[in-house]
């Protein structure tokens, strides 16, 4: 795997996600966050900068989860940000990222909302 390898595309920080994660590969997933990212996990809490998104991830991985590459909503750009989504499998909620496109010209994450589920109707 190419650590270095940017998403030159808001698309590719999905996938690069994926990779990253399957091979276990905290800090290469954390690299595709901004310095002060905000990330809607675990459920209920914000994890905030990419040090602290690396330890997060350090410690998601130990259990060695296997992540599935999704089909990838159509992304909206204006300007230097787009928002990214993917629809869960199950069918329940969304999840969503913002991302900013840097000097570079690659992007990386900003707000990231893993899973978002609505809630369920009043009976």
């Amino acid at each position: 795997m190419n650590e270095t390898q940017k998403a030159m595309r808001p698309e590719d920080i999905t996938r690069l996600f994926v990779e990253r994660s399957n091979a276990g590969d905290a800090a290469g997933v954390a690299a595709l966050y901004e310095e002060g990212a905000v990330l809607a996990y675990p459920p209920g809490s914000v994890t905030v900068g990419r040090e602290a998104i690396r330890e997060l991830w350090e410690k998601v991985l130990a259990g060695r989860p296997r992540f599935e590459p999704e089909a990838s909503l159509p992304t909206l750009v204006c300007g230097d940000l787009a928002l990214t989504s993917t629809p869960p499998r199950d069918g329940a909620g969304a999840r969503a990222q913002v991302v900013r496109r840097q000097p570079d010209g690659s992007w990386l994450r900003v707000i990231d909302q893993p899973e978002f589920v609505t809630p369920a109707s009043p009976s």
